[in-house]
């Protein structure tokens, strides 16, 4: 089954069959889109709102069934105070702003992370748009809120050890799938735990943390189209550059 969507000269054939079902973005180039434009830093995360609530409902139209944002990392506290206010009170205009909207789409607002760090705004903020959304039966919006992997795994690690000297667990018991039981993805349906794909923007080739055991066998896509830019058509780029690829899960 094939779909067709425009394109500036030529329309894109989409393979309604082969749609990622967790698509993981890294959403960079914020403050880059808005220094080329002359603009304070802030701006471009501001911008970089509207593509988030375009491409959630592309990809909710395409029958994507997650949507893995990272909005925060933990390393991110170390920017400027006044850069990391900002970025926090983002959660509460989205929310706020656009919610309504995405509600009405049938999409279900998650969030993983250290969310007990977050200020009140913030943690009350995505705690409304959650309990608003939690029946909705559409794409789940899935934000990492001040996550690092790492970090995640390491509490995976400290809570299976309790286990163990609870008498819990034996060690002989540990598995992947006990491990993956145990990491903030936990929530997400059992099939669609680990990013089908995984798309970066900015020009950037690396993770930087963002969900280093979920994306084992992750595809790829890394664009230099800074995060505000990346609609869309963006969106059915990297789509299409994901129907060209062959999963072999380390088989032939």
């Amino acid at each position: 089954m094939f779909t067709l969507f425009k394109r500036k000269k030529e329309a894109a054939p989409v393979n309604m069959d082969k749609i990622p079902a967790h698509i993981g973005i890294i959403m960079d180039g914020n403050g880059r889109w808005a220094k080329k434009r002359l603009q304070p830093r802030v701006m471009g995360h501001k911008a970089g709102m509207d593509a988030l609530q375009e491409v959630t409902i592309a990809a909710n139209n395409l029958g994507v069934k997650v949507l893995t944002v990272y909005a925060f990392s933990t390393e991110n506290w170390s920017r400027p105070e006044d850069e990391v206010k900002f970025i926090m009170n983002l959660p509460v205009e989205f929310f706020d702003k656009y919610v309504p909207e995405l509600h009405k789409n049938n999409v279900r607002v998650e969030v993983i992370g250290e969310t007990e760090r977050l200020p009140k705004e913030t943690f009350d903020a995505m705690k409304r748009a959650c309990e608003q959304t939690k029946y909705n039966s559409g794409l789940i919006l899935n934000f990492a809120l001040n996550y690092g992997g790492r970090s995640e795994i390491t509490h995976a690690v400290k809570e299976i050890a309790q286990e163990v000297l609870d008498a819990k667990l034996n060690p002989g018991d540990i598995t992947e799938d006990l491990i993956a039981n145990h990491l903030m993805t936990n929530h997400l349906p059992y099939l669609h735990r680990d990013p089908d794909l995984i798309i970066r923007t900015s020009g950037e080739l690396r993770l930087s943390n963002f969900l280093p055991w979920q994306s084992a066998y992750s595809e790829f896509y890394f664009t230099p189209v800074y995060w505000p830019d990346f609609k869309t058509e963006e969106l059915h780029k990297a789509i299409l550059e994901y129907n060209r690829r062959h999963r072999r899960f380390g088989g032939v």
